[in-house]
């Protein structure tokens, strides 16, 4: 049988250098994050920053995150200060961006930040893609590797289903282990969050000691994942449910609920962390087993929780 999934490469020595090669070449290629797969190219690139908005068909006002792989390099392109510090210190590697000045010589184009005086830098914890921005000369711009306002993809297949073989080269490593996007926070002015994630507002503000504001609507984008409507499945989604047809999908969080052919259950456990892990993935199969709407109860909006109805909130629209 042939092999469909041809450009899903494991992640070794050999398939590490061919990497390294195409994204010098300014090649995309997916990789793998501790939150979700990423779109990569070198984003000190016209080229490639040109090819991500194309195949991504993502508007040009939404900026993409810069990937690091510590903050010395960050240094040749943004300004850092007192709370980025303290909460890298804290929290870096790891599911968290941060929004800080662009420096005036700063090598990251002007196409990958929207044009804008900021720059959103992360510093991913998954052991491959560290590899990866190690061997690199340059910075990774990297959105999540979908289609605009589509599904986040949480292992390679995702990745597949969204692209096919457009993209040379997706490396495999494995399912996501948190499920959904990395907390966004602005440090420029005032410290506010502007899409929330795995990591709260109530740990940041136990490292910075001070108030932390989050902003539900952006009016102008500093960050990804400010547009109104992302993370969609394609299907009419109704929120905070107590019940649904049988021939809707039903979307659940906890014990008290039955199996049954409609019903996809976030986490029987009541575990927030595993219904994030399970978000994308849940509204992927519903996709494909073709329901024409779905039903969501009411999720805990505490911890991850909060992301969590973030993305349905988006995924809604």
């Amino acid at each position: 049988m042939k092999n469909i999934y041809s450009n899903i490469f494991k992640f070794n020595k050999k398939n590490l250098s061919k990497c390294i090669k195409y994204l010098q070449k300014s090649d995309l290629v997916a990789l793998p994050t501790e939150t979700v797969y990423g779109l990569a190219g070198n984003a000190y690139s016209k080229k490639s920053i040109l090819k991500i908005y194309k195949i991504k068909k993502r508007p040009r006002i939404n900026p993409l995150i810069i990937h690091y792989s510590n903050y010395k390099n960050a240094l040749r392109d943004v300004e850092i200060n007192q709370n980025f510090t303290k909460l890298y210190n804290k929290f870096c590697p790891g599911p968290i961006t941060f929004i800080l000045k662009k420096k005036k010589n700063s090598l990251v184009l002007p196409s990958a930040t929207a044009k804008l005086n900021t720059i959103a830098v992360r510093f991913p914890s998954n052991y491959k893609i560290r590899q990866i921005l190690k061997k690199l000369t340059f910075p990774l711009a990297m959105p999540s590797a979908n289609i605009s306002s589509k599904i986040s993809p949480v292992d390679a297949k995702d990745v597949f289903e969204e692209f096919g073989k457009k993209i040379k080269m997706i490396v495999d490593g494995g399912r996501s282990k948190i499920g959904v996007e990395s907390t966004v926070l602005d440090l420029t002015k005032n410290i506010s969050i502007l899409r929330p994630g795995s990591i709260s507002a109530k740990q940041i503000k136990k490292i910075v000691k001070k108030k932390i504001t989050i902003v539900r609507d952006q009016k102008n984008i500093k960050s990804p994942g400010a547009l109104k409507k992302h993370y969609s499945p394609g299907i009419k989604m109704l929120l905070n449910q107590n019940k649904s047809f049988y021939n809707h999908a039903f979307i659940v969080f906890g014990r008290k609920y039955k199996k049954s052919k409609n019903i996809f259950n976030l986490s029987s456990k009541n575990n927030l962390n595993e219904a994030a892990k399970n978000l994308y993935k849940i509204f992927r199969k519903i996709k494909k087993l073709r329901y024409k709407k779905i039903y969501v109860v009411s999720i805990p909006n505490k911890g991850i929780g909060i992301a969590i109805n973030d993305r349905l909130k988006k995924a809604a629209n």
